[in-house]
């Protein structure tokens, strides 16, 4: 596996790095393609912002020359950089001032069944719930822990993704994937203020929806909202887009709007 730590090829990491120590630090997963990394301005601009939230210094034109290099040697695959705050010293007070640690680390892309794409997948209805964070909402930042939790309550291949709503019961995401609901071919997909990750391909999405005239609405939604919908989807920044056909016994068919957006998902990402 090919592995850059501040823009020097090593796979060996500082005990003392608050990344690992309080998951202090942030991260993007992003596609690359004969060398070329997609939407890279929305995971930079992403970085930059949970940086801006969490204080943790950046050098957004080093990183950025060390992200489109390691994209070139990697050729095709996945570039997974993450950013921590640096060491340490014990306690949870950041350190003044803070050395950040760059990391990239690239594979494969993921081999995904091409019926996932094509016919839809299930959803598992996770009992994990997700808690609600104003501070880190929207943020990819390292605490992944309520994933981790919700993945591993299923374990066959029957399930591709599992439907997560928050401690209130609002719809918000998957586990690794927003979600799309489509309602009288209006766009909904939910407010990510308390919690939730603002995913790349959902904020391009949006963007190429309204550019299309088709009407978006982010806000809060029910789980009865959700069984109501007309098309259901999910994205991210690898697959693109897949239909959600089915969740416990309720089926949604693979819709018009779906098909058409998940044209533009594949578009985004064949660099």
């Amino acid at each position: 596996m090919l592995s850059w730590i501040d823009g020097q090829p090593a796979e060996l990491l500082s005990v003392k790095d608050r990344g690992l120590a309080y998951g202090d630090g942030l991260f993007e997963t992003i596609a690359v393609t004969s060398g070329k990394a997609s939407l890279l301005d929305r995971h930079l601009a992403r970085l930059a912002a949970g940086c801006a939230r969490l204080q943790i210094p950046l050098d957004m034109a080093l990183l950025t020359a060390e992200l489109l290099a390691f994209s070139q040697q990697l050729g095709d695959g996945v570039a997974k950089l993450i950013l921590t705050r640096g060491d340490g010293l014990r306690g949870y007070a950041p350190p003044q001032p803070a050395q950040p640690r760059r990391i990239l680390q690239g594979a494969a892309k993921p081999s995904y069944p091409v019926l996932n794409a094509e016919q839809g997948v299930r959803l598992f209805p996770c009992a994990t719930r997700l808690a609600e964070q104003p501070l880190l909402a929207g943020l990819k930042h390292l605490n992944r822990l309520e994933q981790v939790l919700a993945r591993a309550e299923w374990q066959d291949a029957e399930h591709a993704e599992g439907l997560m709503l928050d401690v209130s019961g609002r719809v918000i995401e998957g586990v690794y994937s927003n979600l799309f609901i489509v309602k009288q071919d209006v766009l909904l997909t939910a407010q990510l203020s308390r919690c939730g990750v603002a995913g790349v391909m959902r904020a391009e999405l949006l963007e190429q929806a309204a550019a299309l005239g088709i009407e978006c609405q982010v806000r809060d939604l029910s789980y009865a909202e959700l069984l109501a919908g007309d098309e259901v989807f999910l994205c991210n920044s690898l697959y693109g887009i897949w239909p959600v056909r089915a969740l416990l016994t309720h089926d949604w068919p693979v819709g018009p709007l779906t098909r058409k957006l998940q044209n533009i998902a594949r578009d985004l990402l064949d660099c």
